[in-house]
């Protein structure tokens, strides 16, 4: 419910107001009379105390409530917010040249960007050739001057999505290892899931609740983890072909790669919702490449080299962000390159896929980029 909340000089003008209607002498409200010092004294408790109301009414709604008080509401049902994700990838690490000794890199040697404001550490990886499972370390072999191994941001959340070359201190002492880089970017760090959509994902956890529906199967599906889209299409076999009775969903967690652990969690997730007696199929979604060429004009004053790299950078991010079904239109891309960076002048020589088309998905195929070249 709303509230007339008053602000102090209001509560204070109508205050003296109302004292001066009920009194029948002249009252004092001068600047340092003892009346005016009552009255904004009083005032003062007031406004502290519609305050707390405000706070209050805020806190018991979950339209209105926000951060820790929005996930103690939620807890009354059971549902709680989607937690951040760490960003993981591989890095190299070096030695100037190739000794008569081995190199061991154990588990948690961190490694941090030449900023130092993101640090990461060594993680266990079984299918490394070059990791030691019994003494939990990789091992850099006399005569071999690089070992690549993997790595985890220590906080979770997107900031740990850096690009490559920006990882290049050693944070943790490892003897006969000189440098560390890494040549592709960090990826899959994700922030917790904002109040905002917190909040419209419970709007769809109630409506399925009422199971055997659309809504109930979407919402199975799409609260496994963020970054999950679906496609459900009924009546309809993968191939195309009728077949009532039988749904087929089209899963993608972003990378246009789901895995089989991830389909098969799916899968599960949408037989506890789905109606008795109807089949059902979880599938991976197919790709589709772009490949974009473009020649971008670069301002007095801006690193060229560094402008077309945010170039590429932005179409290459917006391009993997597009969901599934969802169209690459051609007119986007000089957009996308402008919006790209203020030392962007000019846009010219545009194709995508060799062409000037706009590229289309179906609800099955999800775009994502082969290459972009920005000359």
């Amino acid at each position: 419910m709303a509230l007339n909340t008053k602000s102090f000089t209001d509560l204070v003008r109508d205050m003296a107001a109302g004292i001066q209607a009920k009194s029948s002498a002249l009252v004092d409200f001068t600047v340092g009379s003892v009346l005016l010092a009552i009255t904004e004294a009083v005032a003062g408790v007031v406004t502290w105390l519609q305050g707390l109301i405000v706070a209050l009414l805020a806190t018991t709604r979950a339209a209105t409530s926000s951060g820790e008080d929005l996930d103690s509401w939620m807890a009354d049902f059971q549902f709680t917010r989607l937690a951040a994700t760490y960003a993981a990838g591989t890095v190299t690490f070096s030695r100037f040249t190739a000794g008569s000794s081995a190199v061991y890199i154990p588990v948690g040697t961190q490694v941090q960007t030449a900023d130092g404001s993101q640090t990461f550490s060594v993680v266990a990886d079984s299918t490394n050739a070059h990791y030691d499972a019994a003494n939990q370390q990789y091992v850099m072999d006399s005569g071999v001057s690089s070992v690549n191994v993997a790595v985890q941001a220590d906080v979770a959340g997107a900031a740990g999505n850096v690009l490559a070359g920006a990882i290049k201190t050693l944070s943790s002492a490892v003897p006969g290892a000189d440098a560390v880089n890494n040549a592709a970017a960090m990826a899959g760090g994700i922030d917790a899931e904002t109040d905002e959509a917190f909040r419209t994902r419970f709007q769809a956890y109630i409506a399925s609740l009422e199971k055997a529906t659309k809504d109930a199967v979407g919402y199975a599906a799409d609260a496994l983890q963020q970054n999950l889209t679906h496609q459900l299409v009924e009546n309809e076999k993968y191939d195309g072909t009728t077949d009532n009775g039988y749904f087929y969903v089209v899963v993608d967690d972003g990378t246009g790669s789901p895995t089989s652990t991830l389909l098969s969690t799916v899968s599960n997730a949408i037989d506890a919702a789905r109606p008795v007696a109807i089949r059902f199929g979880v599938f991976a979604p197919v790709v589709v490449n772009a490949t974009v060429v473009m020649t971008v004009g670069v301002a007095s004053g801006y690193d060229a080299t560094a402008t077309k790299s945010a170039v590429q950078t932005a179409l290459e991010s917006y391009i993997n962000g597009l969901t599934l079904g969802e169209t690459l239109y051609y007119t986007r891309l000089a957009q996308v390159a402008y919006d790209a960076s203020d030392g962007v002048v000019s846009v010219s020589s545009v194709t995508l896929n060799g062409g000037t088309a706009d590229l289309t998905a179906t609800s099955k195929q999800v775009i994502k980029y082969n290459t972009v070249t920005v000359n």
